[in-house]
This record gives structure tokens, C-alpha cells and sequence, in this order.
């Protein structure tokens, strides 16, 4: 079973060096609109989050792809091949995060693989506000992402 991303918004100081190292390692290029990650700050909560697929369990993504473009490999990452894609774009309509995209220069559509199970963005984050995680030693996402939007919400209304 792959390793799964875990971010921690708190250590999050938007350097935004998570899309840049993701961008290079994919297009060998430092462009954050080529990279599978994207920095997202919400300034009410004065929070910044990296946001990246997270390899759902019944992946929409995966489930709408006409030509089965985008599956689930042995290893349990939902990867995309190029070579089968059309680029229609249901997928990139179909994520519920928005996290698989397309890039009109390119033509192409992508979105993150896990780098083949060491996340560059995990590696390279300086206040290690990404992590790559055993996901039988991760914490549970959903109670994880709702108990820290819960208390930022408060901190923002106190």
C-alpha cells in the first residue's frame, strides 16, 4: 500500500516550495501551474494549506475516465497514462478537491502519482508541513481536516 500525504496547515509558511519541487520533477521545470500540488491560503483563518490528491478511495476520477486513463495501480495509487487518455476533462470536472488538472499549453491533463512513493513535495517541504505517512499510522483525514478547520474557524470568530 502507497504512502499517504498528511499536511498540517499550522506549519504551513507558504513558500509555495512544495509546487515548485513537484513541477520540476514532473515537466523539469519550475513552473507552480505545471505542478500537482497548489497552494491554497485562506486569509479569514489566515491559513495556508497545500492541497493534493489524496488518492480517494472510490476515486471519481478514476470512475469517469471513458478510456480507463486514470486507475489504480498495483501498488494502490490512481495514475494517469497518458498514452490512453483523450484529454476530455470529465476527470478534472469529477474531482471533488480539484486536484487533477490540465494544462492548455501542454495539452495535457495531470495530477499527482505519489513520485512513485517518495513525494517530492514531502522531501522538500522546510517546515515539514507535508508528510508521507504509513496510512495504517496515519490519523484518521476527515476528523484530522475537520478538527483543524473547526478550531480556526473559532480562533477567526474569537
Amino acid at each position: 500500500m502507497p504512502k499517504q500525504l498528511v499536511v498540517d496547515p499550522k506549519k504551513c509558511v507558504a513558500c509555495r516550495t512544495c509546487e515548485l519541487v513537484c513541477s520540476f520533477k514532473h515537466n523539469e521545470e519550475f513552473n507552480p501551474r505545471l505542478s500537482n500540488v497548489s497552494v491554497f491560503h485562506y486569509e479569514e483563518a489566515a491559513i495556508t494549506v497545500p492541497i493534493m490528491c489524496m488518492q480517494c478511495d472510490e476515486a471519481a476520477c478514476a470512475a469517469i475516465c471513458p478510456t480507463g486513463a486514470l486507475k489504480r495501480d498495483a501498488d494502490g495509487v490512481v495514475t494517469h497514462d497518458a498514452d490512453r487518455c483523450i484529454v476530455c476533462k470529465m476527470c478534472v470536472s469529477a474531482c471533488p478537491l480539484g486536484n487533477v488538472s490540465y494544462s492548455p499549453a501542454k495539452r495535457k491533463i495531470f495530477k499527482c502519482d505519489l513520485c512513485g512513493g517518495d513525494p517530492w513535495c514531502a522531501q522538500h517541504c522546510p517546515t515539514g508541513a507535508i508528510s508521507a505517512v504509513d496510512p495504517f499510522e496515519a490519523p484518521d483525514r476527515k476528523k484530522l481536516a475537520a478538527d483543524k478547520l473547526k478550531a480556526a474557524t473559532e480562533e477567526v470568530l474569537a
